[in-house]
């Protein structure tokens, strides 16, 4: 998904007037910015250093920004020849900004810090200061230094308030939680950004709150709480209408539309943009919202109203002034074209690659014209993917190394990563594996560095995970495996499945989300637990790929010569199949497939040698909606013959043994769902499944029914002592956060909630929760990466391990399941994974109306299984 941001706020440059006052407000650095256009052409000999600065103003609204660096340098040097300190800082600051829209972004250091140096000792207005703060801490976010960011927005903040600038203090709280974001400390961000909204509601209404409550809307979106976003952001608008503001209202419109998008919800997306493109104060925002419109258009493939908009847009874009805001706008219609041309009949794609190739040259002279490198990059870069989708491999080629040649001069590895993988399905296309392998290396190592900011901090372009981080990692696996699968390249492919696993965490949150101590795995199974293997598979577009680690041995690999395709549909019939009471005989077929491909025969024989009892699987993913434990070799399921476990990469949260210390238990219970959610059936069974944990000889504490509220399960948490917390109540697990949940009997707590009241704020390492059980939880029904929600649930609680379920299963089996599982742990003193193991052969074996895997199979251990 490609999208316009349009900026919260300006981000204009501050004018020193005669009052020393300031014209202009500083922006959050979060979003693009939206600037004015139409200004006239540049005329300096007839300016004094003070016009100068406002025509500096006036280029840069215009998008001209190497064209204000030069009036604004004109002006830096005559207020140092009159050793006029004040007015040569505001000026170098205003230059810091022109640096860095340009992407020039140690220019942009370098400039502000010599600015803030010149204040020393001069007496100012301290907003003055504070802009320059803010200024200040923008490049340093962008820079990658997100705690000096935060403590320089800190410092303006405390500026702001000795002024009482109410206004400039919410700007620089927003920002604070943008760092905090950045830095991995979610639950810091989302308090500021909560008390930021009651603080926003207590003013009166005006054009000021109006901008203010769109900047916390967008912010919200940008970390991921969408419906908080949307509703900030309806009451934004309600008050830009109030004030019969087109302009604001065009603008809040806009990110109403994003947020909608962002939730899928395509027409109400469709919707908003119309109206902001009609609301429009300049023909740059209408133009954004109308490409933003085309772009779901074309995903939704609406041909016809296609036809109708496209024209329009590309009439309203010949009459564009030079500006960098018209040159991305060309490149984002481009990249529409290049989608809508895939499909379509050759005489049209003639005419769209045309028209396409016309926008990208035109944006390419523009950037150049203004001296824009980093559009020019895009620009070019864009180019190439063109001619790579019209298989004109050595043009592609020589363009895309152009781009990559520019951002070689500027920070901009967000734009680097998409060239370089590029280029790598390039040289390969043409037969060069070594220098597509240095390529993709070279992808893959952007992409860590931009690990926070690519799910924290907003840029021109907003990418889908799963178009454009995604294939980088599988196709570079793919490239090694199948080029030269040595020792050195099975470990590499490993680790990077291992990031695109956490990437797709990162993207689930929108934030680093893993940051605790870890274990490397392998440790574990050549030290620590020598009788458990490690299996990986690897699902490729041609293959898929099983690496396996067996104690004390190299790595092994084998390749199962089935494309993605055909390991889907075996898996989608597989778990339809375990879902269905009269198809055990179609299970076990499917199962043995499945069986086979990830546990060879000469494997087994091998694990057989060493007593390995335990197997760690390392899913990928559609794998992911299958319980390994139903797998089938033809004679026994593989929970009959190992105990099994889950885990998210090839680190685990520092382990240890459950059996270490008295089981401790906090056990929550719904057996009727709130009114809202009756279409989950009543849990009848939970008083016995709780009392069963009991009985096991549990210490227990139980929350059931009305007494199983959000608050009261927070406050147990935090002043009661318990290592496990098991919660017998509904919940989904889903791709999207937001539909990720577990019902208390006040409604639903989402698991961006889980790690406010499902760990103790006071908590240290060691006293982390050693196990989260889920036990009445389900995925939903359709989503392929659902596991996602399962995974995040247990990160977010900061669990070392989860038990959960994958689909809904009957509450009385679930009841002699779970009991069955903590008399297990405390009677006979086993792993979490065997004991798991034992509780499901017990349904198997002695329960007849429950020997189906369908009953026994979803319970699945994610985690530290000892």
């Amino acid at each position: 998904m490609i999208k316009f941001k349009l900026g919260d706020r300006w981000k204009s440059l501050i004018i020193l007037g005669l009052m020393t006052s300031l014209l202009c407000i500083v922006i959050p650095p979060v979003t693009a910015t939206n600037p004015k256009i139409n200004s006239p052409q540049l005329q300096t000999e007839q300016y004094n250093p003070g016009d100068w600065l406002q025509e500096g103003k006036t280029l840069y609204d215009a998008g001209r920004f190497a064209e204000a660096i030069k009036v604004l340098q004109q002006a830096v040097d005559n207020y140092r020849s009159q050793g006029n300190k004040l007015r040569q800082a505001v000026g170098l600051s205003n230059l810091a900004l022109a640096y860095q829209k340009l992407g020039l972004w140690q220019e942009a250091d370098k400039t502000v810090r010599e600015s803030l140096q010149l204040l020393e000792g001069v007496k100012l207005n301290p907003v003055v200061l504070a802009q320059i703060l803010d200024i200040q801490g923008s490049i340093q976010l962008e820079l990658g230094q997100a705690e000096q960011a935060l403590a320089t927005w800190q410092r303006a903040e405390g500026i702001y308030k000795q002024v009482n600038d109410q206004s400039g203090v919410v700007s620089d709280r927003i920002n604070q939680a943008q760092a905090w974001q950045v830095l991995g400390f979610y639950r810091r961000s989302l308090k500021i950004l909560t008390e930021l909204r009651s603080t926003l509601q207590a003013q009166p209404n005006s054009l000021t709150k109006a901008v203010e409550l769109r900047s916390l809307g967008d912010t919200l979106q940008l970390v991921g709480d969408l419906e908080q976003s949307r509703q900030v952001l309806a009451q934004s608008l309600e008050i830009a209408k109030g004030l019969q503001s087109s302009a604001e209202m065009s603008a809040t419109l806009f990110s109403l539309g994003n947020t909608a998008r962002t939730q899928q919800n395509i027409p109400a997306a469709l919707d908003y943009y119309q109206q902001a493109a009609k609301l429009a104060s300049t023909p740059i925002t209408k133009i954004q919202a109308a490409i933003n419109q085309l772009s779901l258009l074309v995903e939704t493939r609406q041909v016809s109203v296609i036809e109708t908009l496209l024209p329009q847009i590309q009439t309203q874009l010949v009459n564009l002034p030079p500006s960098q805001s018209a040159i991305y706008a060309r490149i984002h219609l481009a990249q529409n074209l290049m989608k809508l041309g895939s499909g379509t009949e050759k005489t049209q794609q003639s005419k769209l690659f045309n028209d396409t190739a016309q926008l990208l040259a035109t944006a390419v002279q523009q950037s150049r014209n203004l001296d824009d490198k980093r559009a020019e990059a895009y620009a070019l870069g864009t180019l190439g993917s063109l001619y790579e989708q019209t298989q004109q491999w050595s043009n592609a080629q020589e363009v895309t190394q152009k781009a990559l040649v520019l951002t070689q001069t500027i920070n901009a590895p967000d734009i680097n990563y998409r060239w370089y993988w590029q280029l790598g399905r390039l040289l390969k296309k043409q037969g060069d594996i070594k220098g597509a392998i240095t390529a993709y290396d070279t992808a893959i190592s952007e992409l860590r560095s931009l690990r926070s900011d690519l799910v924290a901090v907003n840029r021109d372009v907003q990418y889908s995970f799963k178009e454009s981080v995604e294939p980088v990692y599988r196709q570079s696996v793919e490239l090694l495996l199948q080029s030269s699968p040595n020792l050195k390249n099975l470990e590499i492919a490993r680790q990077r499945i291992e990031s695109l696993q956490l990437a797709e965490l990162d993207d689930f949150f929108r934030q680093a989300c893993i940051n605790a101590r870890t274990v490397v795995l392998d440790e574990m199974v050549d030290k620590d637990n020598p009788t458990s293997a490690i299996i990986y598979p690897i699902i490729l577009p041609q293959q898929l790929q099983v690496i396996i680690k067996i104690p004390q041995q190299p790595l092994h690999r084998y390749v199962v010569n089935q494309s993605q395709q055909e390991v889907e549909s075996t898996l989608t019939e597989l778990r339809e199949a375990l879902l269905e009471p009269e198809k055990e005989e179609e299970v076990q077929t499917l199962a043995k497939k499945v069986y086979d491909w990830l546990i060879p025969a000469e494997i087994e024989t091998n694990l057989a040698k060493i007593n390995v009892n335990t197997l760690v699987f390392v899913l990928d993913g559609a794998l992911r909606n299958i319980p390994m434990a139903a797998l089938y070799d033809g004679q026994k399921y593989l929970v009959e013959k190992y105990a099994v476990a889950l885990s998210l990469g090839l680190q685990l949260i520092a382990p240890k043994s459950l059996t270490q210390a008295p089981l401790n238990v906090l056990a929550a219970g719904l057996v009727q769902p709130p009114k809202a959610f009756q279409k989950f059936p009543p849990l009848p069974e939970i008083q016995s499944e709780l009392n069963l944990i009991a009985q096991a000889g549990i210490s227990t504490r139980q929350l059931l029914n009305n007494d199983f509220t959000s608050n009261a399960l927070e406050k147990n948490v935090n002043t009661k002592t318990f290592n496990v917390l098991h919660l017998a109540t509904h919940g989904q697990f889903s791709s999207r956060p937001e539909d990720t949940f577990i019902l208390a009997n006040d409604g639903p707590i989402n698991v961006l909630q889980f790690d406010n009241l499902l760990r103790r704020q006071d908590a240290t390492p060691s006293q982390s929760l050693e196990m989260l059980v889920l036990s009445a939880c389900e995925t939903a029904t359709g989503d392929n990466r659902a596991t996602l929600g399962l995974a995040g649930a247990s990160v977010k609680a900061g669990a070392r391990s989860t038990l959960a379920s994958l689909w809904h299963i009957n509450d009385k089996s679930t009841a002699i399941l779970i009991g069955e599982f903590y008399r297990e742990l405390v009677k006979n003193k086993v792993t979490k994974a065997e004991a798991l193991r034992h509780a499901q052969i017990k349904l198997l074996r002695d329960y007849p109306n429950y020997s189906r895997p369908g009953y026994w199979a979803p319970y699945i251990l994610v985690g530290n299984w000892l």
